[in-house]
């Protein structure tokens, strides 16, 4: 139960237990692990499987929660991904006389296991008959009545084997077994692992095979709130640390030599990661010239653009399936792949032909931050080095910028947003895609619509929209693009909206035509978009804590999504 309550970031609508105790032992719930903790309790037995739901198939729900069970309550299965071929096998084992209890995809595959099980009497040749009958994407873990082992399976959906001392765990990711292990195995696509309290043996077309143990450098206390009311307050603060330990981890000489010198450069990705690959187009074709598209990964597969060059794929977990999916099309193309992530083994380090690592430590708030900033610290340094280093001086500080910016007080922006229905956030060049995910912040946890615009864009439709109870928030920093914005915040006022400038400590105009001025210190421009992006952060954070919001657990949404 303590372990679930780690992984609930990956999930949080349904959660359950199944204990190998007297037979199989089941307690599940709709709801958090925290609203039932008492739940599981009753179990007995020292070998167990439990899941949180992040519902796909089936409402949220008691039934539909993991654990299932086979028709005789001997077998009992968890599963995170999903079974695209799961109507076909439905019906075909309820025409064999199966009795379906759910309305999930997963419940096929233990009924599968079922039948497999009664021709072999075995466990793991059962499981290992079964996975060639799935499409789609699972990790799973299976226990049987009558057998002291537990079985592991991967294929597209992340699985890690935790190595203890007489016990043995798999898991997601590391966050739930840190309490008990360092050492750690990463199952690949395919692999089949068998858990014994006192060993691990792992099989690949049903032929024995070896993973490398490896050793975890995530601390326990990575993973604690340490004194923060929120896990995204705690990750917002630690920004400086990622971002100064990323820079020091990727140089120039640690750089692989496809990103050195690419003729034109795709990034692929989602959400948050997308918008660092729009602010990296932005300040790579600026420095260096090179030619960049930033596409969603998730279009990617269906409607790939004409591609060469280098494909970037940046995924925090390493398990995004679209991100996944795109690199693996790329290849197709015969194009180089390097990968951005933050999770060592994770999926994408064995697709692309090259990954960089960040250096955020685990992130557990559903919400980006500082593996956002941890990513454009990969993304601003791979610029660095094409430019000769021009840059080494602002990028080996940018962390003590990042430290002022925490301590501002921003009451009066937070004071107009919590009341407002819809907020627009706009900015030119880079700044654009800074609003687009300061937008998405405060969507994903306070639940206020919001949108970011190219400042230029509003007069083009969205100006309909602004009235008095319609707050803009604006990035308008020295540069070419200063005297425009100005322009459009006027444009913005004499329709009554209020706006919110985000700018340099000493512009007196910006403070005379605006509601409110949040002055950044006068600084570079690398450095003014992620002062500028930390500001952001903190208003969606301190506006969805003032509405009462649950900040670390956003409803409908999972940190990593492992689903198309």
């Amino acid at each position: 139960m303590e372990g679930l309550k780690k992984l609930e970031y990956r999930g949080y609508d349904s959660f359950g237990v199944a204990t190998l105790g007297s037979g199989i032992e089941v307690a599940k719930n709709q709801g958090r692990i925290s609203e039932y903790a008492g739940a599981a309790i009753k179990l007995h037995g020292k070998i167990g499987i439990g899941h949180t739901r992040w519902a796909t198939h089936g409402v949220p729900n008691d039934t539909n929660a993991h654990p299932h069970l086979d028709c005789a309550n001997k077998i009992a299965i968890v599963h995170n991904g999903i079974i695209e071929n799961f109507a076909e096998l439905r019906r075909d084992l309820i025409s064999r006389g199966h009795i379906f209890r759910s309305d999930t995809d997963t419940e096929v595959v233990v009924h599968i296991i079922e039948e497999n099980m009664a021709k072999s009497g075995d466990l793991l040749s059962a499981v290992q008959d079964t996975l060639p009958l799935l499409k789609g994407s699972y990790a799973l873990l299976v226990i049987v009545c009558g057998e002291t082992r537990l079985i592991a399976a991967r294929s597209g959906s992340p699985l890690v084997i935790g190595i203890g001392d007489g016990e043995n765990f798999a898991a997601s990711d590391m966050t739930p077994v840190l309490e008990h292990t360092e050492r750690a195995m990463f199952l690949e696509d395919g692999d089949v692992a068998v858990l014994t309290p006192e060993k691990v043996e792992i099989f690949q077309n049903q032929q024995p095979v070896s993973r490398p143990v490896e050793l975890i450098d995530w601390s326990l206390e990575d993973v604690k709130k340490g004194g923060f009311p929120h896990y995204m307050l705690k990750e917002i603060y630690e920004q400086p640390q990622a971002f100064f330990n990323t820079v020091r981890a990727i140089t120039h000489d640690t750089l692989p030599k496809i990103i050195q010198h690419p003729k034109s450069v795709t990034i692929v990705a989602c959400g948050s990661s997308y918008h660092t690959g729009l602010i990296f187009k932005y300040l790579l074709e600026e420095s260096l010239g090179i030619p960049s598209r930033v596409e969603f990964a998730s279009e990617f597969k269906y409607f790939p653009p004409p591609v060469q060059g280098l494909v970037i794929g940046i995924t925090q977990s390493g398990e995004t399936a679209d991100t996944l999916t795109a690199l693996k099309q790329a290849k197709i193309h015969n194009c180089r792949t390097l990968a951005i992530t933050n999770v060592l083994g994770s999926s994408v380090c064995r697709i692309a032909d090259t990954t960089l690592f960040m250096r955020a430590g685990p992130e557990i708030s559903v919400a980006a931050t500082k593996s956002f900033i941890a990513q454009l610290a990969v993304l601003m340094q791979i610029v660095n080095a094409g430019s000769q280093g021009k840059y080494d001086n602002i990028l080996s500080h940018a962390h003590q910028a990042i430290e002022d910016v925490l301590l501002m007080d921003l009451a009066k922006p937070v004071a107009l947003c919590k009341n407002a229905k819809s907020i627009f956030y706009i900015g030119r060049g880079p700044f654009y895609p800074v609003s687009l995910e300061g937008a998405l912040k405060m969507k994903e946890i306070s639940y206020i619509h919001a949108e970011g615009y190219a400042a230029g864009e509003l007069k083009h439709g969205p100006f309909a929209l602004l009235s008095p109870e319609t707050p803009v928030i604006a990035i308008c920093m020295p540069g070419e693009t200063y005297g425009v914005m100005v322009s459009n915040i006027k444009e913005l006022k004499a329709r009554g909206a209020p706006v919110i400038a985000i700018g340099s400590a000493n512009d007196r105009e910006l403070t005379e035509i605006v509601d409110i001025f949040v002055p950044l210190p006068e600084m570079k421009p690398f450095v003014q978009i992620l002062t500028s992006l930390v500001v952001l952060q903190l208003i969606a954070y301190y506006t969805a804590v003032a509405l009462g919001r649950d900040v670390d657990k956003p409803r409908n949404l999972a940190k990593s999504v492992t689903v198309e």
